[in-house]
């Protein structure tokens, strides 16, 4: 799938692209089917709400999961990206986000970027978000809403939020927020909030200011976010456990365009369970673990 040059210009002035129905009723049914099993499971890698049962992310499902696995090398999400880059890419992270029906949590301002360079030194922002709705999205049950434009403001400054919900982010404050919005047209498209049926895809830059409201409704909002990097621009420590933050910078093969509908093998390299080593963690980039430690640090796969 590849973008015209009046998308790339769309992309490069706003910092999204929304692509309705990209995906079959059939294509998101398959995926969304595969989701209550997966949030039942009491493991490290579902993050639920505070102070209640329901799942706000699950990580990595595509380590362990065959639907997720096809869709991490489905074609229609991995060659956008890599005709933006202009390079190959590896899984920088994997999420399924709940945002489930009167449970799901707000998802304060923020960029991910800003997460990902303080947390895990990925160099520069050559990295970006897929998201794909695996449920009907509309203006109530929490759709994410974006800043046109405020991608080109770079990494702007953010504190570390700790205690609003079960997920700590480095978050935009209001202030910021507000002039960011006066600066991209106000009331009148200074927020865009894309809506479509389950199977839309949204790419978004990594500076791109982003959040979501609470969901009220009785709908869920269930989304899966791929967290795509250049393989050049890797990240640099360890902070996180590898379930959020992957360690494998090997570029991704795509499977044929049919993939989520057909039974194409691929590897489940946590379909046993997650390995221990997935939770290790340092506070010392790769640089420093290679001088004081002795690491070998592998240009398709890096683990401590």
């Amino acid at each position: 799938m590849k973008l015209t040059q009046q998308q790339k210009d769309q992309f490069d002035r706003e910092g999204y692209l929304f692509f309705p129905g990209l995906f079959s009723a059939e294509e998101a049914t398959a995926l969304n089917e595969a989701v209550p099993e997966l949030y039942s499971r009491r493991e490290a890698y579902n993050v639920r709400e505070k102070g209640k049962e329901a799942v706000r992310t699950n990580f990595a499902a595509h380590l362990y999961s065959r639907p997720f696995a096809r869709l991490a090398r489905h074609p229609r999400m991995v060659e956008p990206v890599q005709d933006l880059l202009g390079e190959q890419l590896y899984m920088h992270q994997f999420k399924i986000n709940g945002k489930m029906a009167f449970e799901g949590d707000v998802w304060q301002w923020h960029q991910d970027y800003g997460t990902w360079l303080n947390d895990d030194l990925m160099p520069t922002e050559r990295a970006m978000n897929v998201a794909i709705f695996l449920d009907d999205v509309n203006e109530f049950n929490g759709p994410l809403m974006f800043i046109p434009g405020s991608h080109k403001k770079g990494v702007v400054e953010a504190s570390h939020d700790l205690t609003t919900t079960s997920y700590p982010l480095w978050t935009v404050d209001n202030e910021l927020i507000g002039k960011l919005v006066e600066r991209a047209g106000g009331k009148h498209g200074g927020i865009v909030s894309p809506h479509g049926p389950a199977g839309s895809m949204i790419l978004f830059h990594s500076c791109l200011v982003h959040a979501s409201s609470a969901n009220l409704t009785p709908w869920n909002r269930v989304s899966v976010y791929l967290s795509l990097c250049a393989v050049s621009n890797h990240i640099r420590r360890f902070k996180r456990p590898e379930y959020i933050a992957h360690r494998d910078f090997a570029p991704i093969d795509c499977l044929p365009d049919d993939c989520l509908l057909k039974d194409y093998a691929v590897e489940l390299p946590w379909q046993d369970g997650m390995p221990a080593s997935a939770l290790q963690t340092s506070l010392e980039s790769i640089e420093e673990l290679t001088k004081t430690h002795g690491l070998r640090v592998k240009p398709a796969m890096t683990a401590l």
